[in-house]
């Protein structure tokens, strides 16, 4: 009996330290930024040359909660299924509608190499 209490009092334990976690906080953050920012050389995956979006599954992620924000949730999901494509390592992505229906549909352009939008619009 007390070979299970000290077991479940080590386990519970362990489980309470699991929680704790590591907080750099504000002033870590500005340092970092400033260092981004700068000239300064550093350790960087980005580095314009390694497309970091490499499918359009991933694209379509980062593109939407965007575009929801912009023209709306349910304007961008009455355009699916979208349009896209990886030109010169950018993804074009578009919204398409039903044949004969009046109106617009978005366009968003991604830089697939460091995730930049390049442009967004929104046709009428």
């Amino acid at each position: 009996m007390k070979y299970i209490f000290l077991c479940l009092l080590l386990v519970s334990l362990s489980s309470c330290s699991q929680n704790k976690r590591l907080v750099l906080g504000k002033e870590y953050a500005q340092e970092e930024l400033k260092r981004a920012l700068s000239k300064e050389v550093q350790h960087n995956i980005i580095n314009n040359k390694t497309i970091l979006i490499k499918d359009s599954v991933i694209a379509i992620k980062i593109a939407e909660p965007i575009l929801f924000e912009i023209y709306g949730k349910q304007n961008i999901e009455k355009q699916r299924p979208y349009e896209i494509y990886l030109l010169q390592n950018y993804w074009v992505i578009s919204g398409t509608l039903p044949e004969d229906y009046l109106g617009g549909t978005f366009l968003i352009i991604i830089d697939s190499k460091n995730s930049k939008i390049i442009k967004i619009t929104h046709g009428k």
